[in-house]
């Protein structure tokens, strides 16, 4: 997840390839369902997902990622492309759970591509090399681009109308809570020392002002 920074092409391919049986697989399941307004909404969701994703993976954000990486996205991306339509098709129209999924999955998704977004340009300039990034939105959270994840996942988990929905974000979140962020935090540690270590004192680690 860390400390790559070729291209690994073939590995974006193959997470690309993945994401799109999964859309191709979910069309399928789902086809007779697309006159209801529901599963309409969450397949647009989807799709901004997709082309979100794949912009930031692609072009936005180029880093390399490894095979590793590109098997857990994969595995999250098939939650996401086939749970949620499958599980809006046994929903029941509820508008302010749609509007609410909707508010919680745009402003979700923005802190975490913009979150991402503030960052390359420091992590570009060659006199940046080996410093800790602690501006943008990462000054209100070490991991503010994971609390975007968990913001847009549970949007989406609200627009199903699905109650059982919200098994994925809340699975995400102690995802990152018990895997993700420790991990990440040693890492942090050990490639930056002590500025990390101050950075981390003075900053909640997921979400703002929280924890």
């Amino acid at each position: 997840m860390y400390g790559i920074h070729k291209k690994t092409t073939s590995a974006k391919i193959s997470l690309l390839v993945i994401q799109i049986i999964y859309l191709i697989i979910v069309y399928w399941l789902i086809l007779g369902h697309f006159d209801n307004f529901m599963i309409s909404n969450i397949n647009i969701m989807i799709l901004i997902v997709f082309l979100r994703l794949n912009s930031m993976m692609f072009f936005w954000l180029p880093r390399g990622i490894s095979f590793k990486e590109a098997i857990g996205n994969g595995l999250a991306f098939g939650l996401y492309y086939l749970g949620f339509p499958i599980l809006a098709v046994f929903g029941n129209i509820n508008m302010p759970m749609i509007v609410v999924g909707w508010i919680l999955f745009i402003l979700g998704s923005i802190i975490n591509t913009t979150s991402e977004l503030l960052r390359k340009p420091f992590k570009d300039d060659p006199n940046n090399k080996d410093k800790l990034y602690t501006g943008g939105l990462f000054k209100y959270a070490i991991h503010i681009n994971y609390f975007g994840d968990v913001l847009w996942v549970t949007g989406l988990a609200l627009a199903t109308c699905n109650l059982w929905s919200l098994i994925i974000p809340i699975f995400l979140l102690l995802l990152f809570v018990f895997s993700y962020i420790p991990n990440a935090d040693k890492y942090l540690k050990h490639h930056y020392g002590q500025s990390f270590v101050e950075y981390q004192r003075s900053t909640k680690e997921l979400i703002p002002w929280v924890w």
